[in-house]
């Protein structure tokens, strides 16, 4: 797909459109239609609406849109996987439409899924933001880990980390303690360095008690839970690889977080933007269709 093209990053909450000509991003929008927002029956019109507000091109789509909850379903395709498998697996909806799927893994018996990030790692790995052999994090709400051989995912870990955190804030005990905004200072770090202790549920309550008994300040609450959380995810997954450079796909803030995990761990953490990575790899997939 080397002419002017269509292509959507669409999310359970959030939508991003971008208008691709010779290989380049010249306009974008971002909203709130993910795919939760859009009434049953109402992709089409989401479609026709797009094309009339940015030309009546080719699309190609990815993200939640090709889940259950979504447009249609794009079957996963298995692990290992790279853009050739992802081409080759394009749900289409017609001759100017197409969904790129997910990945699924199944090792020692655990099942994994990803439908979304596929298209970052490949774009990572295309336009030579990372190597293509590489451990690559994808920090969110549910922070993907693949191991890239050859240009192509292996295999992958999934943590529910950003989740559980939103959890612990809307939820429970600890709801009325973790208001304040995460930083990335002391407390974080103190965090970090409590999460690597493997015992998350006891450290969590330790929240609670430490502020029953003065020993830590609400406002530093959140950013300590932060620091677990992440603290527990990063080390379980540096305990499992022999890869001493971590490519992290993700923004500055969130990113910056994970770096700073890493590099506790005593591992090499390299920032790349995830989305330069999406649009990347839409191009890529779409250069192959």
């Amino acid at each position: 797909m080397t002419a002017p093209f269509l292509a959507v990053d669409w999310g359970t909450t959030n939508r991003r459109v971008f208008l691709i000509e010779d290989g380049k991003v010249v306009r974008t929008e971002r909203d709130d239609h993910g795919v939760t927002a859009v009434a049953k029956g109402g992709f089409e019109q989401e479609v026709a609406d797009i094309r009339a507000r940015f030309g009546d091109l080719p699309m190609l789509l990815a993200g939640m849109v090709g889940a259950n909850i979504g447009w249609r379903v794009a079957p996963y395709v298995p692990a290992p996987a790279g853009i050739d498998e992802l081409v080759a697996g394009l749900l289409r909806i017609d001759d100017r439409t197409a969904i790129v799927p997910g990945i699924s893994s199944l090792r020692d018996g655990r099942a994994d899924i990803m439908r979304g990030e596929e298209t970052q790692f490949v774009g990572a790995l295309a336009s030579g933001l990372a190597p293509r052999d590489a451990l690559l994090a994808q920090p969110g709400t549910h922070c993907k880990w693949a191991e890239i051989q050859n240009g192509r995912v292996m295999q992958f870990v999934t943590a529910m980390t950003g989740e559980l955190f939103s959890l612990l804030r809307k939820h429970g005990l600890l709801a009325a303690q973790l208001g304040a905004e995460v930083t990335l200072g002391d407390a974080f770090r103190a965090g970090l360095v409590e999460g690597r202790k493997r015992d998350l549920a006891a450290s969590l309550f330790g929240i609670r008690a430490s502020f029953m008994l003065g020993q830590r300040d609400d406002v530093d609450a959140a950013s300590y839970a932060s620091g677990l959380l992440i603290g527990s995810d990063v080390a379980a997954r540096m305990a499992e690889t022999s890869h001493e450079i971590v490519h992290v796909l993700a923004d500055p803030v969130l990113g910056g977080l994970y770096v700073a995990a890493i590099e506790a761990n005593g591992r090499t953490a390299r920032l790349v933007d995830s989305h330069s990575a999406f649009v990347a790899g839409i191009i890529a997939i779409g250069e192959m269709m």
